[in-house]
């Protein structure tokens, strides 16, 4: 398994912008499919946005797009989510996932929270006034 950390989450008003950061040690992220997910009390974890290993295809949750950008940072090796106009019902705690690339698609990884093996603990995100 990939160890994994998740950085950049925090309090941020409606409308309001945050970077998350996708961190790993000891591998090389290139690599993998890197995932990120959100999950709030009592409802499943939901996929929002993926990014794949050698072709660097993105997915996005319908939620999301238009406002949120997947990238990778290969001199940093790191995955960043950049967030802006946020909203509170995009409140959770946020996850960063890894897994090689498989014969699924980008976004069929996406959509499915089984298809990654490896996660961080989580950062959270609060969006309110």
């Amino acid at each position: 398994q990939v160890q994994l950390v998740e950085s950049g989450g925090g309090l941020v008003q409606p409308g309001g912008s945050l970077r998350l950061s996708c961190a790993a040690s000891g591998v090389t992220l290139d690599y993998y499919v890197i995932g990120w997910f959100r999950q709030v009390p009592g409802k499943e974890r939901e996929g929002v946005s993926c990014i794949g290993s050698s072709d660097g295809s993105t997915h996005y949750a319908d939620s999301v797009k238009g406002r949120f950008t997947i990238s990778r940072d290969y001199a940093k090796n790191t995955v960043s989510l950049q967030m802006n106009s946020l909203k509170p019902e995009d409140t959770a705690v946020y996850y960063c996932a890894a897994e090689p690339p498989s014969m699924l698609t980008t976004q069929a990884m996406c959509a499915r929270t089984p298809a990654f093996g490896s996660w961080g603990r989580g950062t959270q995100v609060t969006v309110s006034s």
